[in-house]
């Protein structure tokens, strides 16, 4: 069926169709970069009226079909009679409560980040230039229990300033101002923490790059025109410059 045929027989508008079928592609990616498995992570985009398509409960996110989605509102209800939504909803409901420009957010259960987390290793150090350039660091969350009202609060912090975090034995957040840029930002998240799984192989503890050579890189940003979130500008979940 073509995507004009589903989106007349179904009512959806072209946006909508679109969406859907977006999902459907990033959760393919997802689920062959291994970035998911089973089950596991959920992905979400909103549309312009505000409302947000998100991936059904206990579906495979690497074969999904455009109508499997649910359709709810920023409270979490159902707007329509389709799939009921995934039990970790709220995590995308804060996201987007707290980043109302953001239009996209995936979350995952990328191996070597949440190996990282539960080895203690921090995603924040300023080791890889390109990371501290771009998105700076990854913060990581506290451990909520999956599934409960606990979960989406422990993340509210960091995601107001963070495209990008981990989540204690669990798994990463990533938003974007479109589903794309949010699976960018997960691909540099895993690959981030791959290669500082392979630098803590062979050498153990790793020395962060010195001060003076994190604030150059982070000059570059303004020759490069970057303007985006940059948690080693804000200082996302870092101790105080004074402290």
């Amino acid at each position: 069926m073509s995507i004009e045929q589903s989106t007349e027989s179904h009512g959806w508008t072209d946006e909508e169709a679109r969406l859907r079928k977006a999902i459907c592609e990033i959760g393919a990616l997802c689920y062959q970069k291994s970035f998911i498995v089973g089950t596991d992570g959920n992905i979400s985009a909103r549309l312009a009226d505000g409302t947000l398509l998100i991936t059904p409960a206990g579906a495979m996110k690497g074969f999904l079909k455009p109508e499997q989605m649910a359709h709810i509102d920023m409270q979490g209800a159902s707007v329509d009679d389709g799939p009921r939504c995934s039990s970790e909803t709220g995590i995308h409901l804060v996201s987007y409560e707290e980043r109302p420009e953001m239009k996209a957010v995936l979350h995952c259960h990328p191996p070597h980040a949440v190996a990282m987390t539960i080895a203690g290793i921090d995603l924040q150090q300023p080791v890889i230039p390109e990371i501290i350039v771009t998105i700076g660091g990854i913060p990581t969350a506290p451990f909520g229990t999956p599934g409960t009202h606990e979960l989406p609060e422990t993340i509210r912090d960091i995601v107001r300033c963070s495209d990008t975090l981990v989540m204690q034995n669990h798994g990463s957040v990533t938003l974007g101002t479109n589903l794309l840029d949010a699976f960018k930002k997960l691909d540099m998240l895993e690959h981030t923490a791959r290669i500082l799984w392979l630098a803590h192989t062979v050498k153990g503890e790793l020395d962060p790059l010195p001060p003076e050579a994190v604030a150059k890189l982070l000059d570059s940003r303004k020759a490069l025109g970057l303007t985006t979130t940059n948690t080693l500008e804000n200082r996302c979940a870092l101790p105080d410059q004074g402290a």
